[in-house]
């Protein structure tokens, strides 16, 4: 009986191996946080310019008639803020990406696992492929001026770049995807509230997720 107990653990020990060796298990929590603290400053900020350029109430009508017919002849987002919420988002992305690399290295440091293997380059490319996808597709709605069907469709297909990349590494980041897109379908349901729902999912998901994943996995017991 203890013979097979032992074999039965052994199986269990291979299994964990080959399950690590085909995931990339680097990702750090400290990155979600990082991630969604910057979401929630950019989100800040941009509220800050709405305020600034005619207040809530206006920025909700745009959001809500353009998803059929735009304010009136020629109006556009750039045209009605200009380029702060374009320069906002653009920093945001950035600063999120290099706090998020920086946590994720440090931690493949400190595992003494390499960061650039075969099974990042996987999960580089199942993330990539609906961000991508999902990228031209919200430059069409910009050029038509569905302005309102930005932030759902953003929450969306960042949701199914989560899922569809989990599997190359930890498991529990589908449940983080599977956030994003409830929140985006319910999204959709209130057009004009997007910047709520980008604070909601960017910032305070990803925060949770990432304290979750860093208790898990990364605190020192």
């Amino acid at each position: 009986m203890d013979a097979q107990t032992q074999h039965l653990d052994t199986l269990k020990d291979i299994k964990k191996m080959m399950e690590r060796s085909s995931r990339f298990i680097s990702l750090s929590g400290l990155s979600g946080i990082a991630a969604g603290c910057c979401a929630l400053v950019g989100a800040w900020f941009a509220y800050g310019i709405i305020h600034g350029s005619g207040g809530k109430d206006a920025y909700n009508s745009l959001m809500v008639s353009d998803v059929a017919l735009p304010i009136h002849v020629g109006t556009t987002l750039k045209d009605y803020m200009g380029n702060a919420l374009f320069r906002i988002a653009f920093f945001t992305f950035i600063s999120a990406f290099v706090l998020a690399f920086i946590f994720t290295y440090i931690r493949s440091k400190k595992n003494h696992t390499p960061i650039w293997t075969s099974t990042s380059k996987r999960l580089l490319i199942n993330v990539c492929v609906p961000l991508i996808a999902g990228g031209f597709y919200l430059l069409k709605l910009v050029e038509n001026g569905a302005y309102g069907l930005i932030a759902p469709g953003c929450l969306i297909f960042y949701g199914l770049a989560l899922i569809n990349g989990s599997k190359y590494t930890l498991g529990e980041i589908k449940y983080l995807g599977y956030g994003q897109v409830l929140l985006g379908v319910i999204n959709l349901l209130f057009i004009g509230q997007g910047l709520y729902f980008w604070a909601l999912g960017f910032g305070v998901l990803h925060i949770v997720y990432g304290a979750i994943m860093w208790w898990k996995y990364e605190k020192v017991r």
